[in-house]
């Protein structure tokens, strides 16, 4: 599953129409997936360090862009952390519409974060996304949208659907998009343990672009052959208009699958971002609290907990203001780990490298520039979203401002880093 999968699609079909939305979903991957999968299957298979990226940047560049890799890193995951709860309450309230009143969808998109934290704290093992049978469990929903809409050509041209309030556009169409194709850095950490890496790996990358593309594709274009009109798709309707076409049971089954893959992705992410703040608390960038772990479980219950935090702060942003926030953020430390790539390969040319993007420093250098191009969208669509009563792209440029303020504070009080024990150093996370 990459990002929400094929669950939170939805507002690129109301943003763009059906046709424009196909082309985005075939575009998308080939300018945004592709180059980051393979930056990162380089970095990864040269520097497989704890923290990741963070490390890449930090060796590439210096500590202070490696701290600025680290906040933009954890400050957009604050933001793409609390799009899964918001998605698990918006396929809930489409069975029940009760919890969609007052402050409940919130309350309960709260306990989504309290329960993910607890788990992860704990170790409790939760069925991966990348189990098999799970996978084709969630996409079974959309199997048989794919099977049943061409018995239904044009019969929902005048379907009376649930009056949408989304005001996703074009723009915000594409960044919903490019938000559903992230995810690849997670299949770019096996680079090294895949035979001829250099000939295998782009091949395996391209195959499962395409599978995703057409996950995403085939139930949209399934459903334009119904004529149900673009307008009355916003996020969680997949469920209503599931039930337009299968019946209850079909709904059931969109809303069932939809909830499990929001639960279960941000679950999965809970320790992986949480290794961030560990990593940094290990190289001395963050007091050692952050490294403390849970001495059963081997969880940095610290990180999580104040991570969680800031993902329950945002819970009320709404699903289009959280993507729009997230791939803004996202996007300028993918930039750096771009420019990381380009860095190592002009300084340390001889560094062992099992996967190299190919096209030698000059295809280093040019496979940054188109994800960089789609960044600029981001930067359009955020002049036109509000936080706090400013425009999204002044908050985005705060948060990233607050950055440069943190590092040089947490230089001037503690010039040296923050000091580490040498045994909590060598301590494993789970």
């Amino acid at each position: 599953m990459v990002s929400g999968g094929t669950y939170g699609t939805e507002d690129i079909v109301h943003g763009a129409g059906y046709g424009r939305a196909i082309l985005i979903l075939l575009i998308t991957p080939l300018l945004w997936s592709l180059p980051t999968a393979f930056m990162i299957g380089e970095l990864s298979s040269a520097l497989p360090y704890e923290g990741g990226y963070y490390a890449w940047v930090r060796r590439a560049m210096g500590n202070f862009w490696g701290f600025q890799e680290a906040w933009l890193s954890l400050v957009a995951s604050i933001f793409d952390m609390a799009i899964y709860p918001t998605l698990f309450v918006a396929y809930l309230t489409r069975m029940f519409p009760w919890f969609q009143e007052g402050n409940r969808g919130w309350w309960v998109a709260l306990g989504v974060v309290v329960a993910c934290a607890l788990l992860n704290i704990a170790g409790v093992k939760v069925v991966s996304l990348t189990s098999l049978w799970l996978f084709l469990a969630l996409s079974a929903p959309f199997v048989a949208i794919v099977v049943l809409a061409p018995f239904k050509v044009s019969a929902l041209v005048n379907a009376v659907t649930k009056p949408t309030t989304s005001t996703v556009d074009i723009l915000g169409g594409l960044l919903i998009c490019m938000w559903n194709y992230m995810g690849w850095d997670n299949a770019s950490t096996i680079a090294t343990e895949v035979e001829r890496p250099q000939r295998t790996y782009p091949r395996a990358m391209l195959v499962a672009v395409c599978i995703v593309a057409v996950s995403y594709i085939l139930p949209f274009a399934a459903m334009w052959m119904t004529g149900l009109k673009a307008t009355a798709w916003e996020t969680g309707s997949w469920a209503d208009i599931a039930g337009l076409l299968g019946g209850p049971l079909l709904r059931v089954g969109v809303v069932l699958g939809g909830m499990m893959s929001a639960f279960g992705m941000f679950n999965a992410l809970v320790m992986s971002y949480s290794r961030l703040p560990l990593a940094m608390a290990q190289d001395g960038m963050l007091p050692s609290v952050f490294g403390k772990l849970q001495k059963k479980s081997r969880a940095p219950w610290v990180a999580v907990i104040a991570l969680a935090i800031g993902w329950a702060m945002c819970l009320g942003l709404g699903f289009a203001r959280l993507v729009t926030l997230d791939i803004l953020l996202y996007g300028c430390s993918l930039v750096l780990e771009f420019m990381a790539l380009a860095v190592l390969r002009f300084r340390e040319p001889e560094l062992a490298r099992p996967f190299r993007v190919p096209g030698g420093l000059f295809g280093a250098i040019a496979i940054g520039i188109p994800p960089a191009l789609l960044l600029g969208f981001s930067v359009v669509r955020s002049e036109h979203e509000s936080v706090l009563g400013m425009s999204s792209f002044a908050f985005g440029m705060i948060l990233i401002a607050a950055g440069f303020v943190a590092y040089f504070v947490n230089h001037a009080l503690k010039p040296g880093g923050w000091s580490v024990p040498s045994e909590r150093k060598a301590q494993p996370a789970a």
